[in-house]
């Protein structure tokens, strides 16, 4: 894989892509969660980089795609990540998104629904309005203070205990928050627009419909916020096929990455027939 750079009116993106792109395969376009990077992604890539087009980036604000500025929404990030795709001549995406990587998926679903082959959503849940409650949506426009004035030690050690459940899943999202060590004022900041951009994203009122083939993949140890009463009533209400990990936290692909990727493997296959 290779290092690139998008710019953007409002900061560059870096991303990795395969060297050499073959337009006859198809790429898997994989979206990290709030305040992670492509190194979340590490465990499929190194699966998956021989046998497909693959593709992670460091979504704007986060990590190398740093300084950015904050004044962008969910649906521009799918609008650059559909330029990214247009620049490198992909024609087969299957996005594979995790927590917040899954929202940036849907709003890609919803612009651009003919040219998806295929969606995995990792530990995200629906943008639809009506799964959230009222005081859910106050709540994630108010999220910036608390990140501020958050003992920077705890944040750090609640945020790797909270999200993983293995020695490997915790050291990798340690080793992500370290990104920001030293630099509370710039994560509460990442943090606190990330959840408010997504509550304004939800708020659209958008249908956010899954037209292609597609995945729900639940650790069941996930704390992070409803994310399993969410998957719950998404599987129920839509069909979409969901599987439930044993022993996984929100970061299911780094607590049980063998597992995840077989999902993903035959999930892929499937859509290739299809």
């Amino acid at each position: 894989m290779i290092e690139k750079i998008y710019t953007t009116s409002k900061g560059d993106i870096h991303y990795w892509i395969s060297n050499t792109i073959n337009k006859e395969k198809i790429t898997l376009i994989f979206l990290p969660g709030l305040t992670a990077d492509h190194r979340l992604f590490e465990k499929q890539i190194s699966y998956f980089e021989e046998r497909y087009n693959v593709f992670v980036w460091d979504a704007p604000g986060h990590a190398s795609s740093y300084p950015f500025s904050f004044d962008f929404s969910l649906m521009d990030k799918a609008k650059w990540l559909d330029e990214i795709i247009n620049n490198e001549k992909i024609t087969q995406p299957i996005i594979i998104g995790q927590s917040m990587g899954g929202y940036v998926g849907q709003a890609y679903a919803e612009l651009y629904p003919e040219k998806l082959r295929g969606f995995v959503s990792i530990d995200s849940a629906p943008l639809q309005r009506k799964y959230i409650t009222k005081f859910e949506l106050w709540l994630l426009k108010r999220m910036e203070p608390i990140y501020r004035h958050y003992p920077w030690k705890s944040l750090i050690k609640s945020a790797t205990n909270g999200v993983a459940m293995t020695k490997y899943g915790r050291q990798l999202m340690y080793e992500m928050m370290m990104t920001y060590d030293g630099q509370q004022d710039r994560y509460a900041l990442l943090s606190g627009y990330g959840y408010k951009m997504l509550a304004e994203a939800i708020e659209a009122d958008l249908p956010y419909e899954i037209k292609c083939p597609a995945l729900l993949i639940c650790g069941k140890k996930d704390k992070a916020g409803s994310c399993i009463r969410y998957n719950k009533v998404w599987h129920k209400n839509t069909g979409l096929p969901l599987v439930w990990i044993d022993d996984a936290g929100h970061n299911s692909n780094t607590d049980k990455p063998e597992y995840v990727n077989n999902l993903i493997e035959k999930f892929v296959e499937k859509c290739i027939l299809r």
